[in-house]
């Protein structure tokens, strides 16, 4: 199942919709302004949040925690021995960890468990502008974690582009 990421609206107090292939609501995300860091929570269309995204404080390198319920589901970090700069890891609570890699901020990546593709975020498949699809290859997989890993990735890549002075890091690899 394919959905929609329309990128403009990425601004922290921003809310804003995914929408299914078919054109249906089928997430909100609500930036959560007045923060002293990120947060973001993932909604489902009755307001239901499935997933908070949090920046990670005091973290040595640049993280993201994903939260369900109130508790940790995962931690999001750059790949630190990696010869592609835009390599992430992300490690889920029982110990799994997805790998995602591509170019972030082109909005072309993958995220694979094992070597097996789970997503695959793309802008190819549309003409429209600042808008991506988030490819969800397999019918069993958590389309809400895949989601909100693909906009922590992409957040943790601006961040770090700006830290850099506004360099492009994506040409690295």
């Amino acid at each position: 199942m394919k959905y929609l990421v329309r990128d403009k609206v990425l601004a922290l107090g921003d809310d804003y919709w995914i929408e299914d292939e078919d054109g249906r609501h089928a997430f909100l995300v609500d930036g959560k302004a007045l923060r002293l860091r990120d947060t973001l929570e993932l909604k489902d269309p009755d307001g239901q949040i499935l997933i908070t995204l949090r920046e990670k404080w005091f973290s040595f390198r640049d993280a993201m925690t994903l939260e369900r319920d109130e508790r940790r589901l995962a931690v999001i970090r750059r790949k630190r021995f990696s010869l592609l700069r835009n390599h992430y890891l992300v490690t889920l609570n029982e110990g799994t960890e997805l790998d995602i890699s591509g170019r972030i901020l082109d909005r072309e990546f993958k995220v694979e468990y094992d070597g097996e593709l789970l997503a695959l975020i793309s802008r190819q498949w549309y003409r429209v502008r600042e808008t991506y699809a988030v490819d969800v290859i397999r019918e069993d997989a958590d389309a809400a974690l895949l989601i909100a890993v693909a906009v922590c990735v992409i957040r943790m890549a601006e961040k770090e582009r700006e830290g850099d002075g506004g360099g492009d890091g994506d040409r690295d690899g």
